[in-house]
């Protein structure tokens, strides 16, 4: 699928420029001059394709009262698959994915209360494959926003 001018356009707008309102896709469609049922008809065929993961909202984790660990796995290669679905059912964890090297999972863990990070991490280094963990706990957040401008 070859993305038109309007599937750019409506990707871009999405990027950042959401309305908050109780109807934002209506607002966008207003804003690329067509209807509401176009832009959500669209915005589930781009996703099928591929050209989207997912459409949410990004909040201050900090502020929410959640502190971040980026988490490093030593797995045996033969268990990466099980261990990542292990992880992937906790929905602390994000941004689950493998990685080439010594440490070859790595995920990032947002929780309440030291007391749950520990019980979450204990769990997950008790799983079979599970050779070592590296915590790498957030002292500063830096944020990156990164949009891609389609022409």
């Amino acid at each position: 699928m070859e993305l038109s001018t309007f599937d750019k356009a409506l990707l871009n707008s999405l990027q950042g420029n959401i309305p908050i309102c109780s109807r934002p896709f209506a607002a966008m469609a207003e804003q690329l001059g067509t209807d509401e049922g176009t832009v959500i008809t669209r915005l589930r065929e781009l996703k099928a394709a591929g050209y989207l993961r997912r459409i949410g909202t990004f909040f201050n984790s900090n502020n929410l009262g959640y502190a971040g660990t980026l988490v490093a796995l030593k797995v045996e290669p033969e268990e990466i698959v099980t261990v990542a679905e292990a992880v992937n059912k906790y929905p602390q964890a994000t941004h689950n994915y493998e990685r080439e090297g010594i440490y070859n999972l790595w995920f990032t863990l947002l929780t309440r209360d030291s007391e749950q990070e520990k019980n979450i991490l204990a769990e997950i280094k008790s799983l079979r494959g599970v050779e070592d963990m590296l915590r790498l706990k957030s002292n500063r957040k830096y944020k990156v926003n990164v949009q891609f401008q389609l022409n």
